[in-house]
């Protein structure tokens, strides 16, 4: 579904990605690992369009969509959870989530979508008048994973789900990673500095350090990797 060749990058004259090669295949569960300033959240970027590249290919469902803009590339089925929420805090909780519905044109399906989500989180439905500023850290995570859901998208990616997160509401929120898995089948990109959280929910997995992919294979071996256990697993490793 998804396919980076060869893809680099660079701020100015600083380069951020140096020849990624990366394919997640349809229905896969695919993470990403590294440290701050590896350049995960520069990768997704590229993938939507914000951040042009300057080598490389990207190609969705066999297109090419790298000289495509974000909101063309938006249109073909791909969404995002962004690290930050990216929600409009000033706006109600119902408005933002209809945001993540721009692009669909039948009120019908709007209304769908919004059943299945209210189910999968049934906190919303109390709080659609709330100022989505006013929300928890975990809630507004929430939210953003609904927000994203509600654009019915082939390919969900979603940018370090549990930063800033305590213990209990990462479990929560990996928990609803495995639900969308589950029930949605949706393609997931996941970037996570957690890499025992993320390798438990995903199949096969990258390592980024420094802009370059240093590692990839399936997700049990990456568990038993001497370099992931001793960088990524070991305690206070993130």
């Amino acid at each position: 579904m998804l396919e980076l060749k060869n893809v680099s990058t660079r701020y100015g004259q600083i380069p951020i990605l140096m020849q990624v090669n990366i394919q997640v295949a349809r229905g896969e569960t695919v993470c990403i690992l590294g440290a701050n300033g590896a350049g995960k959240t520069t990768l997704l970027k590229t993938i939507l369009g914000m951040v042009k590249p300057t080598a490389g290919e990207i190609y969705f469902n066999k297109q090419r969509i790298d000289s495509l803009p974000p909101h063309n590339i938006i249109a073909q089925g791909i969404a995002i959870v962004p690290e930050r929420e990216g929600l409009f805090p000033k706006l109600t909780v119902e408005n933002n989530l209809l945001m993540g519905g721009y692009y669909e044109q039948d009120p019908g399906n709007i209304l769908a979508r919004l059943a299945e989500v209210y189910q999968a989180f049934p906190w919303l439905p109390q709080r659609l008048k709330q100022k989505a500023g006013t929300l928890s850290g975990g809630e507004r995570k929430m939210l953003g994973i609904a927000r994203a859901l509600l654009a019915n998208p082939q390919l969900l990616l979603m940018d370090e789900p549990s930063l800033g997160l305590a213990p209990a509401t990462i479990n929560e929120v990996f928990n609803v990673i495995t639900r969308i898995k589950r029930d949605k089948e949706i393609t997931i990109l996941l970037v996570e500095q957690n890499a025992r959280k993320a390798l438990l929910v995903a199949e096969r997995g990258y390592v980024l350090q420094k802009g370059a992919v240093i590692l990839e294979g399936p997700a049990a071996a990456l568990q038993e990797n001497e370099i992931v256990k001793k960088s990524y697993l070991a305690a206070g490793s993130f």
